[in-house]
C-alpha cells in the first residue's frame, strides 16, 4: 500500500516539492556556512519525494549547535518550506483520494520548519537509530 501511495504523492506533489527542497539546499550551499543547511535541505527533500514508510525521529545527541541552526533554518528556508506543504496538503485534501497525501503534507511540516536534529528512518524501525 504504501508504494501506491508513494507513486501517486511522487507524481502529484512529491516531485515538486522534492524541487523546493533542492533548490533551497543549493541556495543555501553557496556559502560555507551553510552547507549544513543545505544538507539538510537534501536529505528531507529525499524524505519529500518517497515519505510513505518513513519517518521522523529526534536524535537525542543534538545539542545546541542543532537548536541554533534550526533557528537560522527557520528564518532563511523553513517558512517557504512550511508553506509550500500547507498549500500542497490542503489542495490535496480536496479530494476523498488525496486525504493521506494531504496528511502526509502536515506530516512534512514540523520537518520542513526544523530539520537540524533529526534523523529519518524507516517506520518499521523508528528507534533503530538511537
Amino acid at each position: 500500500m504504501k508504494t501506491l501511495l508513494n507513486i501517486i504523492w511522487l507524481v502529484l506533489s512529491g516531485f515538486w516539492l522534492f524541487l523546493g527542497y533542492l533548490a533551497a539546499g543549493l541556495i543555501l550551499c553557496i556559502t560555507i556556512i551553510g552547507i549544513p543547511f543545505g544538507i539538510a535541505s537534501f536529505r528531507i527533500g529525499l524524505y519529500a519525494l518517497w515519505p510513505f514508510g518513513y519517518m521522523a525521529v529526534e536524535r537525542r545527541d543534538a545539542g545546541a549547535p542543532s537548536c541554533v541552526g534550526n533557528v537560522l533554518w527557520l528564518v532563511l528556508a523553513g517558512w517557504w518550506l512550511a508553506l509550500a506543504h500547507i498549500v500542497t496538503g490542503i489542495a490535496q485534501c480536496v479530494t476523498i483520494i488525496g486525504i493521506p497525501l494531504g496528511i502526509a503534507n502536515f506530516k512534512l511540516i514540523p520537518v520542513s520548519l526544523m530539520p537540524l536534529g533529526r534523523e529519518i528512518v524507516p517506520t518499521d524501525q523508528p528507534f533503530a537509530s538511537r
